[in-house]
């Protein structure tokens, strides 16, 4: 499968590349431009200013771009409509799966048990590498909100009982997290970049990891040693044990705590620390039918695999056939890879683990609700592109870019950023700016498509500040001021942000 759907649009006219349909233009050039601006900068205002959400803001924009540029209102809501049907139908799907098998990862204790296991076996020299890989595992399979809840009290824990500065342990945990959130599906931000822009997902997934890589060493690690210099804080008291009275009767501190009621048998004492200099990470609290490490980890890099396993088959042999190769399509396709996940998670980490049928149906119940917010976003995301094709607006966009002689993955990610510094979302960053870019991406081969994504995906993160919520969250946890909070977390996005570019445009060299 080399494409998520199809975003050429329809209608006839004027030509966005060769081999798609055509678009006749709604109304003359000032007009579409004027349109565009103006929807955008709406968009922005009811976010930033009237607080309204943003997938209301994003429909009333999309709507006003169609009317403004000519569309007749029935043909707007038609056209928006689509977009939203498409992209729900190549993301919501995979939004789900991708939430079940989160929850069930937390609820069963196989999150906690490659945490344990990982933070264990690491020297204190070691921990900030750790650290950075255990951010990076979580967030490969859970939305960056759960992800950066579930790491606060492994972070404040690890950094009380190593005696490390808790930015050191804080920043490679943060970095690697957002990294993922950023780059790697099937994050919701990524997934609706590639499905607005038809990359290929396989490719985008397999650049995602590369470039992920250098990103996170150079924002995690070597960025921690500078952050605990500027900003020496202790570890703050709010989680002083997981399970016990720092989480509070209710368990509200730790997303474990529900499964892990839920689970049988008795929560045990763990005892003593490993010697020989390890890490004095113990568990406060033990399952006793935890899943293990290696099934843990099979768990959460299985659709990895079986996407990336689909991609390398096309890659090299494109003509193959026969019953391996089907069956590899199969599942290599995203939905059936992040299905077969949620089910491995359903058996093993849940029913293995001691969860009981009713605890199960209620994790993979309370794991849809959270995520509503964001499929509505995403689906406005892809209404709001669809209208712009359908304009004109996006073949106008094309052209501009095209003419300027700046490079398309540079203009990607000034969009993506302008859009992030504006609202404080990396989700609407994303479907906005993956919505003005589509157009161009139709006449770019499919690897500089996925170094596309990518390029939003780097911008999206771009200059965290106080209207992001991401920004008060990491605030409030570590007990830090506003200037410190800029000092660490908003120098760390920005790392990202601009090492995910650099790398992208460095690959846009190589690759045509």
């Amino acid at each position: 499968m080399s494409h998520l759907m199809d975003t050429s649009g329809h209608g006839g006219g004027s030509v966005l590349a060769a081999g798609t349909p055509t678009i006749d233009p709604a109304g003359p050039v000032p007009q579409l431009v004027i349109a565009a601006l103006v929807g955008v900068v709406v968009i922005i205002a009811l976010i930033t200013w009237l607080k309204v959400h943003p997938f209301i803001a994003l429909t009333i924009g999309a709507l006003g771009v169609g009317i403004g540029a000519g569309l007749a209102p029935d043909k707007a809501v038609t056209s928006f409509g689509t977009g939203f049907g498409d992209t729900m139908t190549s993301v919501g799907i995979l939004v789900g799966l991708g939430s079940m098998f989160g929850k069930l990862l937390v609820d069963s204790g196989a999150a906690d048990r490659v945490v344990d296991t990982l933070v264990r076996r690491s020297s204190k020299a070691a921990l900030p590498w750790t650290m950075a890989l255990i951010g990076a595992l979580i967030g490969l399979p859970m939305f960056f909100e759960v992800g950066l809840v579930l790491l606060i009290p492994i972070i404040v824990l690890v950094a009380k009982r190593s005696d490390v500065p808790v930015m050191r342990i804080a920043v490679p945990a943060l970095a690697g997290l957002s990294t993922m959130h950023a780059f790697v599906p099937p994050h919701p931000g990524p997934l609706v970049a590639i499905s607005t822009v038809g990359a290929n997902l396989g490719t985008t997934l397999a650049f995602g990891i590369v470039l992920a890589i250098p990103v996170v060493i150079l924002a995690g690690p070597l960025f921690a040693g500078f952050a605990a210099r500027w900003v020496d804080v202790p570890a703050p008291d709010l989680f002083g044990a997981r399970g016990g009275a720092g989480a509070g009767a209710g368990g509200g501190s730790d997303p474990a705590h529900e499964g892990r009621q839920a689970r049988r048998g008795r929560a045990t004492q763990v005892t003593p620390s490993p010697p020989n200099g390890k890490s004095d990470f113990t568990r406060v609290i033990s399952e006793p039918r935890s899943p293990s490490f290696a099934v843990a980890l099979v768990g959460i890099l299985l659709p990895v695999v079986l996407m990336l396993a689909q991609a390398v088959r096309e890659a090299t042999s494109p003509d193959a056939a026969g019953t391996w190769v089907g069956v590899l399509d199969f599942l290599g396709t995203p939905m059936i890879a992040i299905g077969l996940a949620a089910v491995y998670a359903m058996v093993f980490f849940a029913i293995g683990g001691g969860m009981d049928r009713s605890a199960v149906s209620k994790s993979l119940e309370s794991a849809l609700p959270p995520v509503a917010g964001v499929l509505l976003i995403v689906g406005a995301g892809g209404g709001f592109k669809q209208v712009l094709i359908d304009t004109g607006i996006g073949g106008v966009i094309a052209d501009a870019v095209k003419d300027s002689g700046i490079s398309v993955l540079l203009v990607a990610w000034v969009v993506s950023a302008l859009v992030r510094v504006a609202t404080g979302s990396a989700t609407v960053a994303t479907v906005t700016a993956a919505g003005i870019m589509a157009p161009i991406a139709q006449d770019l081969s499919s690897p500089v498509v996925s170094l596309l994504v990518l390029a939003i995906g780097a911008g999206s993160v771009f200059l965290s500040h106080v209207n992001d919520a991401g920004f008060w969250l990491v605030k409030s946890y570590f007990n830090t001021t506003v200037g410190q909070t800029f000092k660490t977390w908003t120098v760390l996005e920005c790392l990202i942000s601009v090492s995910g570019l650099l790398g992208v445009l460095l690959a846009g060299v190589f690759i045509h």
